[in-house]
């Protein structure tokens, strides 16, 4: 019995999770202008707003996919678990406002600083929420502890989003080629939690 309710607990954080990553992408696709005239020259304008979006949508994708696999090795949530969810989802749902306004101001330092803000913040608050689902799943020696490592990647992931934000005030261009990058990156398939499932 208190095997299935652990479990209920996980299958409700990931269908929250799940929920809230579907209303996001869907609010970021709706936010996208329509061209104002039905033709191809009307589309140029909406280029860097699509692409932001782009690659939104990508990060959420990202983070939902890592989210999905980390889940798996889980066997059971406590309140930090779920308060360090809530943190992950909080600044992933900020992302439709940042595309906005880069979509409105062009590549201005302050939004492309936000942007990076936003995606800084919730790789932190992913960090958490994994050292937290280590900390409830057996610790160093768990299974969640063993697949994930040092994480040198996530790790190195903080530090590029940082050098983003930083440059974003002074070359906004560069610190958005440093976000693709960093989107990129993640894109090539990690295996080390789907081999430990």
């Amino acid at each position: 019995m208190r095997q299935a309710t652990r479990k209920l607990r996980i299958e409700r954080m990931a269908a929250l999770t799940d929920g809230l990553v579907a209303i996001i992408i869907t609010i970021m696709v709706l936010d996208l202008p329509l061209p104002k005239a039905p033709t191809l020259a009307g589309l140029a304008p909406l280029a860097p707003v699509f692409a932001a979006y782009v690659l939104s949508y990508v990060n959420v994708g990202l983070f939902w996919n890592n989210h999905h696999h980390m889940l798996a090795l889980a066997e059971q949530v406590n309140g930090r678990v779920l308060w360090a969810n809530l943190a992950l989802l909080f600044f992933l749902s900020l992302l439709p406002f940042v595309i906005k306004w880069i979509g409105f101001s062009g590549l201005a330092p302050l939004p492309v600083a936000a942007y990076g803000a936003v995606l800084l913040a919730a790789a932190l608050c992913y960090r958490v929420l994994q050292f937290e689902l280590i900390g409830c799943n057996g610790g160093r020696s768990g299974a969640l502890a063993r697949a994930v490592g040092r994480d040198a990647k996530g790790a190195l992931s903080l530090v590029f989003y940082g050098v983003g934000f930083v440059l974003a005030f002074v070359q906004p261009v560069v610190a958005v080629a440093i976000y693709v990058a960093i989107a990129g990156w993640w894109l090539v398939p990690d295996r080390r939690i789907e081999r430990a499932a």
